[in-house]
């Protein structure tokens, strides 16, 4: 499928981007080929593959959640700008 010049015009518009001539006669070419390589895959046998959102296994990447000392709340307000009963003390954000 080769675009033509006003189709890659009018993408360029809808993506908000400003090309010049020499831009849109590479993008109608590269675009094409993208088109083109979509309609072979269109063209496969997927009959006997079933439906799935991802192609990998699904794991967990996260660590387990262990409790474990943290830090002493004295040391954790020691600098701050202000503190009361060892928690920090900042303005009210909302009214």
């Amino acid at each position: 499928m080769n675009l033509s010049r006003e189709q890659v015009v009018q993408i360029a518009e809808l993506a908000k981007l400003d090309l010049t001539d020499a831009e849109i006669e590479t993008y109608a070419g590269q675009l094409s080929a993208v088109l083109d390589y979509a309609s072979r895959l269109d063209q496969l046998d997927t009959e006997h593959i079933p439906p799935t959102a991802n192609v990998l296994p699904l794991h967990s990447v996260m660590r387990e959640d262990v409790v474990r000392p943290s830090l002493p709340r004295a040391t954790a307000v020691a600098n701050a700008a202000d503190a009361v009963n060892g928690q920090f003390r900042v303005d009210a954000v909302l009214e």
